[in-house]
């Protein structure tokens, strides 16, 4: 049997008079509350997930191993300027102007000052802002878009890693740095702030700053090689595209095949750490083409014999 407690009645409850107005004054809070309570709102459509980004910008401008490629031929770059500045060569490393591939010359140097040229995009400048545009809308290239990029793109590129330091230490033992480029001369006061404000520059144009349409035309560098090799003695260059070194390499009736062979046997592979420095860029330019056939030769290729590619 259960006890009660002092006080507890054991018999029915009888409620009093209030209880039916106890009861209303709660139907009444209750349909107060229903309505001051907002009616539930729909969900905003959830934003689209960002599309991938290109494996080779997550190489070029994310990874360890870029930035570590970068700052080792940046280190190789000073040292060859600096020991070559020392040695005083008679000839420079840009191609005579009736020099062939198959029959290279180098343009004697004489007594002018030493210069070393460097192409600007993806060799010494990163343009991540660009790259960024391009990623997320999914876009290919546009001139009239990159025209914009080069009015209004200087804050948002970076120097490449170890760029800045070799070409300060670089000027410091005397030699001219000059920066050749196809960013176009109408722009050249924003390719100006872009290449000074990421610690670059001093870059000057139409004297350290050589840019498309200041000499020949299109984007032939050649002729602004030419023109910078008849005030300097260029002792090395750097880019990141083998038309950064002579124009004779993008020739249209030159294979994918072809290309590669002259640019890694002799007499050109000798120039390659010693005068030429090449940065690696897998996002754009005209290395990056090629079919089955120019990429895989017939006789190294290989089916997994357990199934797969056939």
């Amino acid at each position: 049997m259960a006890r009660a407690f002092p006080g507890e009645s054991r018999g029915p409850v009888r409620h009093p008079n209030w209880a039916p107005a106890f009861a209303g004054a709660l139907l009444i809070l209750a349909g107060c509350a229903s309505a001051q309570t907002p009616a539930p709102q729909p969900l905003p459509p959830a934003a689209a997930p960002a599309p991938p980004v290109p494996s080779g910008m997550q190489w070029l401008y994310g990874s360890g191993e870029s930035g570590a490629s970068s700052i080792q031929a940046y280190q190789a770059f000073r040292d060859y300027v600096i020991e070559s500045a020392e040695a005083r060569p008679a000839d420079s490393v840009v191609l005579a102007a009736d020099a062939t591939l198959d029959n290279p010359r180098m343009v004697p140097c004489g007594d002018r000052p030493l210069a070393v040229v460097l192409d600007v995009d993806e060799t010494a400048l990163q343009n991540l802002g660009y790259s960024y545009d391009e990623a997320l809308g999914g876009k290919s290239f546009d001139q009239e878009r990159w025209n914009r990029w080069e009015r209004t793109g200087a804050g948002a590129v970076l120097a490449m890693p170890g760029a800045a330091a070799a070409l300060q230490t670089i000027r410091n033992h005397g030699v001219t740095i000059i920066f050749n480029s196809n960013r176009m001369a109408a722009h050249a006061d924003h390719t100006e702030a872009a290449i000074d404000g990421a610690g670059l520059g001093p870059a000057v144009h139409g004297e350290t700053l050589y840019l498309q349409g200041d000499h020949g035309t299109g984007s032939a560098k050649d002729p602004r090689r030419a023109a910078v090799s008849a005030r300097y003695c260029v002792i090395a260059m750097a880019g990141d595209q083998l038309g950064d070194f002579s124009d004779l390499f993008n020739a249209r009736t030159l294979s994918i095949s072809d290309r590669r062979r002259y640019a890694t046997a002799p007499p050109f592979s000798a120039l390659w750490g010693r005068g030429w420095f090449m940065l690696s860029n897998p996002v754009y330019g005209p290395s990056i083409r090629g079919t089955f056939d120019d990429v895989f030769p017939a006789d190294r290729r290989w089916s997994d014999p357990q199934g797969g590619n056939r």
